[in-house]
């Protein structure tokens, strides 16, 4: 009975989509903007990195800092609650170890 085709059935332990996995750092633009008064801003980090993400007013101050610890690869959303800062242009800046970028959000009372 030899030329037949060996099949083996090997039990499935995980299922891992390559199109769900993060394949670059991305900062997503806030939503909603234009907003009052909380808005979310989303990241997406590749790999485990150190992460800092900060809020600055318009003269560069910064008025709150969302995340500063070390993040696993994946993807994130936080919150920015606005209440008690004046309307107006603000911020927002995620830096990793090898990646820095900034965006702006609007603030309207």
């Amino acid at each position: 009975m030899g030329g037949g085709i060996f099949r083996s059935v090997l039990p499935i332990t995980s299922v891992i989509d390559h199109e769900q996995l993060p394949e670059r750092i991305i900062l997503w633009q806030n939503y909603p903007n234009p907003f009052n008064p909380s808005t979310t801003i989303r990241f997406e980090l590749p790999t485990e990195s150190f992460v800092t993400l900060k809020v600055y007013n318009l003269l560069g101050k910064e008025v709150a800092t969302l995340v500063n610890e070390a993040k696993k690869m994946g993807r994130y959303e936080f919150q920015w609650d606005a209440t008690g800062y004046p309307s107006g242009l603000y911020f927002y800046r995620l830096t990793t170890n090898n990646f820095i970028q900034t965006k702006k959000l609007l603030l309207i009372k």
